[in-house]
């Protein structure tokens, strides 16, 4: 298959290089520089000598509390892209599988989230998320996947562990919110799950993160054990638990953003699903390495 990815920069377009690297499959990675996502017309230049058979959109606006006053640029990329991209796969007859975010729901519901549950964005990032899966569903409602994913982190990029990481080995102590609980997410996982919907153009709306269930401050502490068993950090430091009421941010937060994986499970029977805790210690594993 002719496969494009579009975003070449971020956590999972890296892990999609390397889960692509020995496949059979024709695949060109798209950045910024390469094509502007936001242009419908450059759209169509940029891709159509490409053919693509699947275009894997791993592309996002994903700075959350920037996006509260820079709401236009995260628009143009979460939402106004997609419907690009998805207008762009209609007319040449391809697959989509797009990728979004717990964000799109309010974070009070207190169980797991299913695929068909009510969408309540609080923040502009969450808004501009949920009017991107809007047009994706309109415009490729039986050839599309539609991902939704949580708290992603890889060896590659700037994310949470690595912060963390850093801010242990240079802080005597720590502070880290205990009242917003979701999954950690190891952009590996999520990266074979988008190349099996490819492979099998497995359409639907559909949830993938690591299994279990953690607040930030459980992944922290997770972080540093790890970090110290494994080299990584040189020694322990206190890390307290606090609530979200004392670390204010420009967007508001799901207090509870699990997702029911169920049937990511069995529509991706490629995919192995692992707790979130031996995601971690293999991610920190090649971080060494």
């Amino acid at each position: 298959m002719n496969i494009v990815v579009i975003g070449k920069s971020g956590q999972l377009a890296f892990e999609l290089s390397r889960e692509f690297e020995n496949s059979s499959h024709q695949v060109t990675f798209l950045g910024r520089d390469d094509i502007d996502i936001t242009n419908s017309d450059i759209i169509g230049a940029s891709l159509a000598p490409l053919s693509p058979d699947v275009l894997i959109n791993a592309s996002a606006y994903t700075a959350v509390d920037k996006a509260e006053e820079d709401a236009d640029a995260c628009n143009a990329i979460n939402a106004v892209a997609v419907k690009n991209l998805a207008i762009f796969c209609k007319a040449r007859g391809a697959f989509m599988v797009h990728v979004s975010t717990d964000y799109v729901f309010n974070g009070h519901k207190g169980s797991p989230y299913l695929t068909d549950d009510p969408i309540e964005p609080q923040g502009a990032y969450g808004k501009s998320k949920a009017e991107g899966e809007k047009a994706l569903l309109e415009i490729l409602p039986k050839a599309s996947c539609l991902i939704r994913t949580a708290w992603v982190y890889s060896s590659h990029g700037n994310n949470f562990v690595k912060t963390m990481l850093r801010l242990m080995s240079e802080k005597t102590q720590l502070s880290v919110i205990d009242d917003q609980i979701g999954t950690p997410t190891w952009a590996k996982g999520l990266a074979e799950a988008c190349v099996s919907a490819s492979e099998n153009k497995t359409a639907g709306v559909y949830h993938w993160t690591d299994e279990g269930v953690a607040s930030w401050y459980d992944f922290a502490i997770a972080i540093q054990e790890l970090g110290i068993e494994k080299g990584l950090l040189s020694s322990t430091i206190p890390v307290l638990p606090i609530p979200s009421s004392q670390y204010p941010t420009p967007a508001k937060r799901p207090h509870y953003s699990v997702l029911d994986k169920q049937t990511a499970r069995e529509a991706f029977t490629s995919c192995k699903p692992a707790h979130w805790r031996k995601q971690l210690s293999d991610m920190l594993d090649e971080l060494k390495a």
